[in-house]
């Protein structure tokens, strides 16, 4: 949504930006201006001053200058939208809606706040009714004082299936309808057997709000009671107002706080963040079940510049150190990073805490680890350097690494680093002007791994190739055509297909689609724009889909999804599948792809730990792992079109 010189000039004229600043800064009032010491540099003697007759702040210290929104923006972490509406609401002045459509997503989404905030009364009203005592029980046993058990909101979802829908449907202007939109209920497509009933999603679980920036209640997590229940945790489906991969748990809490350390830290679950806030650490967060995204690490930079990943110290939590490693290494830019905590193997931040005190906890987070040193054990764990094959393989392997490091200032200092390393390790000396980054290596990486542009497309008599449109070439270079893994890649393009055909498949399986691992990064660029596309449009239709992402680029990628050969036998994937069809071969699929890249994991861990221990035991399940593997793609060769899924591969 966009705003007008007016209509910003008017929250302007509203409040005083003494008034605003004044909120963070201790101001004392000299003449016609205000000064204090500046909140974005230390300092002794004031420096920063404001003028309101100007509506502007100005630091002669370290140059820091700006209006209201942008003291807002710098001293909060929101972007300027979420700035603006916070300055709006302190002057009392309604966000505008500029357009039909606007105005009905804007009625829309204040509507779907009020339900899940019903919700969320419901939920803690009932945690502490008798239905609840089993939960209450179990936050008992994790220490949890009733302090923060309301700080947080905790809850309770009772067992019975319609138990929410119908409290808050008696509730005047509380419609089904809306606590579907909202993710509170699921509904099933009608399959020509009568209309089926909606019913709750969360049932006999503990409830954790998910709050937005602002504090405003956009989802729920909800922890099973029963040990028979099929998932332990499970999250808020993708609604209007809710997108896992750009918010935080925690967030809305944890700003100031970290803001006024200068630190956040970053655990695996909800208990975690719980456990921290109430031993002190309020400056904590968490990702919403599923791995650190990019644009969550772009929230975390806003909080802090050098965010303390703190996972669990086990091979699960290792595995997730190492992604957002990875994912983070692009996105590198001048005087923000990442560190990293160990936490003691079987240990997490929860049970650390209760067993070694806050001091202790403390004094764990001042060892964190630069990113640096993370990715060079990452890379050299176990590592044979016996031979000048596999010394030359390493350096190999660091060069890749560093190509993905955008930032050409920061890859320096990092090829640098690691040059002085392989010295040592190599026992040779240092040799300054070499490089493990040459110019061949890094043409070749950037001919490999392209990135669609979002330029249109140039004039007819301009024949020079864009970078949205890529030819032939590039596209044989791509891991959408050529990769490591073939079937990987077979079913991502299957299941990009089948949305694309069937768009309505979203409606309900929207997280299914969402939260399935894609190996191919192009695809999973792919997939992330049909969900963001999903998200804005209620009734998405095939056409438009598929206009949609033809005009912001994905040209070529669509073109070798609906060309390739080996799709064209994949009925339920194309437009005239029926409906049933269409839902069982693409759960199939997601079934068997997920299960594919279980089994991989597994082999690559096993292959870590056999490398470090080479024991009959070890080696028996590696070669157990890898006959499984082979069984799991002879079952998905031998089955035509992916055929139905069984009873055991079905997603409930």
């Amino acid at each position: 949504m966009g705003f007008t010189p007016d209509f910003l000039d008017e929250i302007r004229s509203r409040l005083a930006v003494s008034d605003v600043i004044g909120r963070r800064v201790k101001l004392i009032r000299k003449g016609r201006e205000h000064s204090g010491l500046c909140p974005f540099h230390n300092e002794k003697t004031p420096s920063f001053t404001v003028n309101d007759d100007k509506a502007f702040y100005k630091c002669f210290g370290c140059g820091a200058s700006g209006d209201i929104f942008k003291f807002v923006v710098e001293t909060e972490g929101l972007n300027f939208p979420e700035a603006v509406e916070r300055l709006a609401g302190q002057a009392g002045l309604a966000l505008p809606d500029y357009t039909p459509e606007d105005k009905k997503r804007s009625t829309l989404r204040k509507s779907l706040y009020d339900v899940m905030e019903a919700a969320t009364k419901w939920f803690e009203a009932q945690l502490v009714s008798q239905t609840g005592l089993e939960a209450m029980e179990y936050l008992t046993r994790r220490g949890l004082s009733r302090n923060t058990i309301k700080k947080f909101r905790l809850g309770f979802s009772p067992e019975g299936h319609t138990s929410l829908k119908e409290a808050l449907t008696s509730k005047d202007g509380m419609t089904e309808d809306m606590l579907i939109e909202a993710g509170l209920l699921i509904k099933l497509e009608d399959e020509g057997d009568g209309q089926k009933p909606s019913y709750d999603r969360f049932r006999y679980r503990l409830m954790f709000p998910i709050t937005d920036r602002q504090g405003r209640v956009v989802a729920f997590g909800g922890r099973a009671l029963n040990s028979n229940a099929k998932a332990k945790y499970l999250n808020s489906p993708e609604t209007p107002l809710f997108h896992k991969g750009s918010l935080l748990y925690n967030l809305a809490n944890a700003r100031k706080p970290s803001f006024d350390k200068g630190r956040v830290i970053v655990a695996e679950g909800y208990m975690d963040v719980i456990a921290m806030a109430q031993a002190g650490f309020e400056n904590a967060v968490a990702p919403l079940g599923t791995a650190v995204t990019e644009e969550q690490i772009g929230e975390l930079w806003k909080l802090a510049q050098e965010p303390l990943m703190c996972f669990d110290g086990d091979k699960a939590g290792a595995l997730a150190a190492h992604r957002v490693a990875e994912r983070a290494l692009p996105l590198l830019k001048e005087g923000y990073s990442l560190r990293f905590v160990h936490l003691p193997t079987g240990e997490d931040p929860d049970s650390y805490i209760r067993g070694h005190g806050a001091k202790a906890f403390l004094d764990m987070l001042e060892q964190g680890q630069p990113l640096m040193d993370i990715l060079w054990n990452m890379k050299t764990e176990s590592v044979k350097i016996d031979t000048p094959e596999q010394r030359a393989g390493l350096e190999l392997t660091l060069s890749e690494t560093l190509l993905e490091i955008r930032n050409k200032n920061i890859r320096g200092h990092y090829d640098e680093n690691y040059q002085k390393r392989l010295a040592s390790l190599f026992g040779r000396t240092y040799v300054a002007d070499h490089s493990l980054v040459n110019s061949v290596s890094e043409r070749q990486y950037k001919k490999n791994h392209f990135e669609y542009s979002q330029k249109p497309y140039g004039k007819k008599n301009n024949h020079r190739r864009d970078e949205t449109y890529l030819g032939v070439k590039d596209l044989k270079n791509s891991d959408i055509f050529k990769g490591k893994n073939l079937g990987a890649l077979k079913r991502e393009r299957l299941l990009i297909l089948t949305v694309m055909n069937h768009p309505w498949l979203l409606k309900e399986h929207h997280e299914v689609f969402a939260t399935t691992d894609f190996e191919s990064a192009e695809l999973d660029k792919l997939r992330n724009e049909i969900i963001d596309v999903s998200n804005r449009e209620s009734n998405l239709e095939r056409e438009s889909l598929y206009n949609h992402l033809l005009k912001i680029g994905f040209g070529k990628a669509l073109e070798v999804i609906l060309k390739q050969g080996d799709l064209k036998a994949e009925w339920f994937a194309w437009p005239d599948a029926a409906r049933p069809d269409v839902v069982r071969g693409w759960f199939h699929v997601v079934n068997r792809h997920r299960r594919v890249s279980d089994i991989q994991r597994d082999i690559r861990a096993s292959e870590k730990e056999l490398a470090e221990n080479m024991t009959e035991e070890v080696f028996t399940r590696f070669c157990a792992l890898k006959a499984e593997l082979e069984k799991a793609k002879g079952d998905e060769a031998s089955i035509d079109g992916y055929g139905i899924a069984s009873g055991r591969d079905k997603l409930s």
